[in-house]
């Protein structure tokens, strides 16, 4: 799948827009703060359902509008796909695929596949827990949207679980409330689980290839860090072994949603003991597996947008995930046109030049 085109209206500096693409490397070149990193998040915004810079999805819209749109127009070699999506400052956004309404996001997730990295992907590999979460959550959500659903789903039983654990008098009327939840959390945590186990699986095998392809030769190593527990009979054990601990500190301590991934190259914990540099091409390593886990799924690349990486890596460095990069549809930032290759297209205060 390759986006040919994107339209934007009243979307951040953008008033009026619309930019054609080639198939293969785009690279969107200008000054700071002209609109570059804006036209990448118009198009990751729309296909994956959310922003990479805010939550407040009404800072999208420009200053003093009341709404934004924003159509993607994709395509390959057996069909086309339109994506379209209205930002509203007084009521709920509005999401249509292929011109039908869609009312929940999951159902657009995977439509046009992305793989997005900048250099704050570094948070990914030094940063908490939570950054590799959403970046599992979001990479299996794109080819299992059933995925999606069980994650949907057993956010929504934790959250009750917890509510109940703050509210409650004591511990005893909370044993006898909280088996449903505890049932519930279970089955829907084992199902995460599993997902992500074979995620990580595939991610590691991917990524030590093309780890060792960019650094040159530095061997990685993953570690899926996940609640020990096999069956629903053992996880309701747990539940009920650290019921006391959840409810003096008012939450559930134990679950998927505590997950994390431990990182090495070289035997070496890269968030403790990697230099930047090391982390750095970790992070992209990660990034650029994801194209290959995608394609086995879907049976073609995803998009992938890079937003000013280039000046963050050396020459070899730089050279090598060009080549990398090759085989799937790019889209690069650049404040310096020396760095950038393929189709050049100008960005100068929201409009393309």
């Amino acid at each position: 799948m390759k986006i040919t085109s994107v339209e934007l209206k009243n979307f951040r500096n953008y008033k009026s827009e619309k930019i054609f693409f080639d198939g293969k490397t785009n690279s969107l070149c200008g000054k700071n703060a002209q609109g570059k990193t804006n036209l990448i998040e118009a198009i990751f915004f729309a296909c994956i359902g959310k922003s990479f810079r805010t939550n407040k999805e009404k800072q999208l819209i420009s200053w003093g509008e009341s709404q934004s749109k924003i159509i993607i127009n994709a395509e390959n070699q057996i069909r086309k796909k339109k994506i379209e999506v209205n930002i509203f400052l007084n009521s709920k956004k509005s999401v249509k695929l292929d011109d039908i309404v869609i009312r929940r996001i999951g159902d657009v997730l995977g439509e046009i596949p992305i793989v997005f990295f900048s250099p704050d992907e570094l948070k990914l590999v030094k940063e908490s827990p939570d950054e590799r979460r959403k970046f599992m959550n979001i990479d299996i959500s794109q080819t299992n949207k059933r995925y999606f659903y069980l994650l949907s789903r057993y956010d929504k039983i934790l959250d009750n679980r917890n509510k109940l654990l703050k509210n409650s008098k004591s511990i005893e009327s909370l044993k006898d409330m909280i088996q449903i939840w505890d049932k519930a959390l279970a089955s829907t945590g084992l199902k995460i689980i599993a997902e992500r186990e074979k995620f990580i699986k595939n991610l590691e095998k991917n990524e030590k290839k093309a780890h060792e392809f960019i650094s040159g030769g530095e061997k990685l190593e993953l570690v899926y860090k996940k609640p020990e527990v096999k069956t629903e009979e053992e996880y309701l054990k747990k539940l009920s072994k650290l019921l006391e601990k959840d409810y003096s500190l008012g939450y559930t301590t134990f679950g998927p949603h505590r997950d994390d991934i431990d990182i090495y190259i070289d035997g070496q914990e890269v968030k403790n003991f990697g230099s930047q540099g090391q982390q750095r091409t970790t992070a992209l390593s990660l990034k650029l597996a994801e194209l290959e886990i995608i394609k086995n799924e879907n049976g073609e690349y995803p998009i992938l947008i890079l937003d000013d990486v280039f000046s963050e890596l050396d020459k070899t460095r730089r050279d090598r995930l060009i080549k990398f990069t090759a085989r799937c549809q790019t889209f690069i930032t650049a404040t310096d046109e020396n760095l950038c290759n393929g189709k050049i297209i100008r960005v100068e205060n929201g409009k393309v030049v």
